[in-house]
């Protein structure tokens, strides 16, 4: 007798290829990031011209670096940015920690109300930010930029860090102060530092998105000077300018290095806190 092998069966169902699935991933992200490559390609281009490459040059990057007022409004961006990053992360750690050891119905209230702004158009804040500054009669500034950014940036902190910290063992912080600390030496000693990878992912992350936001810096900005986003808007207003692709180039690598560095900080945490544990530290 002469054994047959076995024919090989035909995939059927969801053992098939899913190519239309496939299909539309794939033209999704050509569509997504092809205009972001041919940013990022003309930024080298040789010539003044967007729609002909020819050469390859740093001159785009090397005009923006001696471009005072392109420059005045970088500085600007940086400082919005740090002051917004250092204010939600403060507030937001404090209303994580209460929204966590809140258990009462005010507590499930004041956590709804906080998603708010992460589900609120982003130009209706805007408009409602300048509405409010115009309406208590305070000029448009850079003080009421990073007061509207703080004050949208918060949500972020508060969602990344309420997981963290209803995570943690509370008997730890009670534990210390069994041992004589008081309560904010606790927190101190034992909370935040268990925190700190998620404050510091946090933190950056805030940074990113302050930096590189267009809708709420444009309603809440003044005159002069204006953050880095408002002025590229108004620049393009009178004509694209090679230039601007050479700053959309270094704003796109520097938020793509920010969120990496998110992504991996606390995984440099666990794992410097892994190899502690290991050496007996």
């Amino acid at each position: 007798m002469t054994l047959r092998t076995p024919h090989r069966r035909h995939r059927r169902g969801t053992d098939r290829r899913p190519r239309l699935a496939l299909t539309v991933t794939a033209l999704f992200f050509l569509l997504l990031y092809l205009p972001i490559a041919v940013v990022v390609l003309f930024s080298f281009n040789g010539q003044k011209s967007l729609t002909v490459l020819k050469g390859f040059s740093l001159r785009w990057y090397s005009a923006f670096f001696h471009d005072s007022v392109l420059l005045e409004s970088l500085g600007m961006s940086l400082r919005v940015s740090l002051v917004a990053m250092a204010g939600s992360v403060v507030l937001g750690v404090a209303l994580a920690l209460g929204l966590v050891r809140c258990r009462t119905r005010l507590g499930s209230l004041a956590g709804l109300i906080m998603l708010v702004p992460l589900i609120t158009p982003e130009i209706v804040t805007g408009v409602a930010a300048m509405l409010l500054f115009k309406g208590m009669d305070i000029t448009l500034s850079s003080g009421t930029v990073m007061l509207a950014e703080i004050t949208f940036s918060i949500s972020y902190v508060t969602v990344i860090l309420r997981s963290r910290i209803a995570a943690l063992n509370p008997e730890v912080e009670e534990a210390a102060m069994d041992l004589g600390a008081t309560r904010w030496q606790a927190l101190r000693l034992v909370t935040l530092p268990a925190l700190l990878p998620s404050i510091l992912a946090s933190a950056v992350l805030v940074f990113a998105l302050v930096f590189d936001d267009f809708v709420l810096a444009y309603f809440t900005t003044g005159v002069d000077p204006q953050p880095l986003s408002v002025r590229i808007y108004s620049a393009i207003r009178f004509g694209v300018q090679p230039t601007i692709n050479a700053v959309g180039t270094l704003m796109l690598a520097g938020s793509v290095g920010l969120v990496g560095l998110a992504l991996a900080i606390p995984r440099l945490f666990g794992r410097r806190g892994g190899l502690d544990l290991l050496s007996g530290k």
